[in-house]
């Protein structure tokens, strides 16, 4: 039986997407770290660590993790871009495609999860990615039959999550994804919040993540140039929906009480990353780079047993009103 590495359609394609998904990290990194401000007062800068696995591991291929820590504004923030292909296709990316089980794939994308200083500051996490599995014409697929081309498809989305809850950065957020979605089709914006309300859930809390946004995933239907052309468009929207939420509450007085509940709250993001979330678990299940995998991981984080906010204080309507599903818009 032989299997060989999928490509996406062209060496172009390759080049123009992988571009971009470089690009759009570069631009990123470098809002943050205007945001910072300049080192001489306490701004931290992006560390940059290029890594690339070399012919011959279970998987293969390069990114760069771009992670800044112990900064004035952001206790962490890590930005990933990654490029790599494997063998076989983890279980985590084909629950929707179980006649993928088992093939070649390449996948390339950016993900980031942003933890500020100030608890008043939501945390923010982003994700574009593509992915191709199967094999080119002159292949054969995971089961030796001769492949057709490889199938191709999107994901990603962004979602907020506040410790403590404001209306008016929930409604900016949402209808910064909803305006990014827009142009391909009224339908999406409402389909992937509902998408995003129910990824981002933690079931053993029964309990939300946060207030939300978008998600998509194993999404091709509007053909290759359009489902790329919209995920382009999520992560152009990124920074203008987060960026004036940091800037309107990253000045905002607080204390030990807001900083205790800001790790209590850490922890419940933790729990869903190592516990629901398929990223996660794709790249553990490929063989991926750990440290890469895990920039998502806030520098500290606190866990309380049945801890019960005071009611009537912000810390209850935390959960009673913002850890709701509900129309932001």
């Amino acid at each position: 039986m032989t299997t060989q590495k999928p490509t996406f359609t062209t060496a172009d394609t390759v080049a123009r997407v992988r571009g971009y998904l470089e690009g759009l990290q570069a631009r990123i990194t470098s809002a943050l770290e205007d945001i910072e401000g300049p080192q001489s007062q306490g701004g931290a800068r992006f560390r940059s660590d290029a890594w690339r696995r070399e012919s011959g591991s279970a998987l293969q291929g390069d990114g760069i993790t771009r992670i800044l820590e112990g900064g004035r504004v952001f206790e962490r923030a890590g930005c990933g871009f990654s490029h790599v292909s494997g063998p076989r296709l983890p279980p985590s990316a084909t629950q929707h495609r179980p006649e993928l089980a088992g093939a070649p794939f390449e996948a390339m994308g950016v993900s980031l999860v942003f933890h500020p200083r100030n608890p008043y500051v939501p945390t923010v996490h982003m994700n574009v990615r593509m992915i191709a599995a199967g094999t080119g014409a002159a292949g054969t697929d995971a089961a030796g039959q001769a492949g057709q081309g490889p199938i191709c498809w999107f994901g990603g989305g962004m979602d907020l999550t506040p410790y403590y809850g404001f209306d008016e950065d929930a409604v900016h957020f949402h209808r910064a994804c909803r305006d990014a979605l827009a142009p391909f089709g009224e339908g999406l914006y409402p389909r992937f919040k509902t998408w995003c309300d129910e990824y981002f859930y933690l079931k053993h809390r029964n309990e939300q993540r946060g207030v939300g946004g978008i998600f998509f995933d194993d999404f091709a239907e509007l053909g290759f140039e359009q489902s790329l052309a919209m995920t382009q468009s999520v992560g152009d929207a990124f920074l203008g929906a987060y960026l004036p939420i940091v800037q309107r509450r990253m000045h905002m007085g607080h204390g030990e009480r807001e900083r205790e509940f800001q790790l209590y709250r850490r922890g419940r993001y933790v729990e869903f990353n190592l516990v629901w979330d398929r990223g996660t678990h794709f790249g553990l299940q490929s063989g991926g780079r750990t440290e890469s995998i895990l920039l998502s991981m806030p520098p500290l984080a606190a866990w309380s047993y049945q801890r019960e906010p005071q009611p009537g204080s912000h810390e209850a309507l935390l959960t009673e009103r913002f850890l709701q599903r509900r129309d932001w818009i």
